[in-house]
Formats: C-alpha cells, structure tokens, sequence
C-alpha cells in the first residue's frame, strides 16, 4: 500500500480547518481594509492586523494577504499624494487671495501717503508764508509792545484798586457824616436837648 498518496483522515481535517482559518482570516484582512478606506484612515500592516485580529506574521506569510495589504498601501499613498495636491491647490489658492489682498491693501496705503505728503507740503508752505509776513523786526516789536502793555495792565489794575479802597473810603465817611447829621437834627428840633 502507498500511504504517501492518501492523507490520513485526521491530517485530512487539519489541512481542511487549516484552509477554512486562512479564508477566514483572509475575509477579515478584505474587511479591515475596506473599513479602513471607508474611515479614510492610513492603512498598514500594524492597522490591518490589529483590525482583522490576525497577526502580523499571517500577514508577510500568506501571499494573497500581502498582496492585498501592498495594493490597499499603495492605493492610500496615491489617495495622500492628491489629497496633499489637493491642499496644496488650496493654499495656493488662499495664497493667491492674500498676496492680491495685501496687494490692493498697500496700493491703498501709497495713495493715502501720496495725500498726506501732498498735505504736509501745503501746511509747510503755509508756515513758511507766515513767517516770511512776520520779520525778526516784527517780532520783536511785538514782543516789546507785549510786555509794555502787560505791565501797563498790572499798573492800571493796582490804581484801580486803590481806587476802589479810596471810595469804599469814602462812602464809610460819608455814611458815617449822613448819621452825625441825622443826629444833629434830631437834637435841634427835640426841645429841651439842646444844652
């Protein structure tokens, strides 16, 4: 008899439950990748493993498991490469609106400084027709005339002050005269009070 040729039942079972575990975990391996790609999240060999609780040796050992690791890797790094053109794009984009906006906006600032300067000249002229009416003659004159009449206003101040004591002065005297009189009267024409 020629064993070699049939497989004992029981290794027969074994290599059967063998193959069944394989697909089994080979359906997983499909299923992890696709739930990754759904997720958009990176696939690799640790992620696949861990989500198709099979390890990581299954993994390298088994050839239609890594070629489908390999595919699904290889397809994500497509997918993150035009993501990333894809952002690039749009910061370009982002990029392009701020340079114009800051474009405009400094335009914007060089015409307002163009008017402020125009402005400064005007008044810059004004100041020098001003002091081109008033000579260091003028000035000066002015200047003495100023003191002058501020010490004549000190002056007329003071006067007007010993005026104003001289008739309060006066008006106590005359009040006091108006009641020396009245009582004068009085004693005249009281008879018998005059002695």
């Amino acid at each position: 008899m020629n064993t070699a040729t049939v497989p004992e039942p029981r290794t027969a079972a074994a290599l059967a439950s063998r193959r069944r575990k394989t697909k089994a975990a080979l359906e997983r391996v499909h299923q992890a990748i696709a739930r990754l790609r759904r997720e958009k999240a990176q696939v690799s060999v640790a992620a696949v493993a861990r989500r198709a609780d099979v390890s990581r040796t299954f993994l390298y050992d088994n050839t239609k498991a890594r070629t489908a690791v390999a595919a699904a890797m290889a397809e994500a790094g497509e997918r993150r490469t035009q993501m990333l053109a894809e952002q690039d794009d749009e910061r370009e984009a982002t990029w392009r609106e701020r340079a114009l906006n800051a474009e405009e906006g400094l335009k914007a600032a060089q015409a307002e400084i163009l008017i402020q300067r125009a402005r400064i000249g005007e008044l810059l002229g004004q100041i020098s027709d001003l002091q081109a009416q008033w000579t260091e003659e003028a000035i000066q004159r002015i200047t003495t005339e100023n003191t002058t009449l501020k010490q004549r206003v000190r002056q007329l101040t003071a006067d007007n002050r010993t005026f104003d004591e001289r008739l309060q002065a006066a008006r106590s005297n005359l009040r006091f005269q108006d009641r020396r009189i009245a009582d004068l009267e009085a004693r005249l024409t009281t008879p018998g009070s005059a002695t």
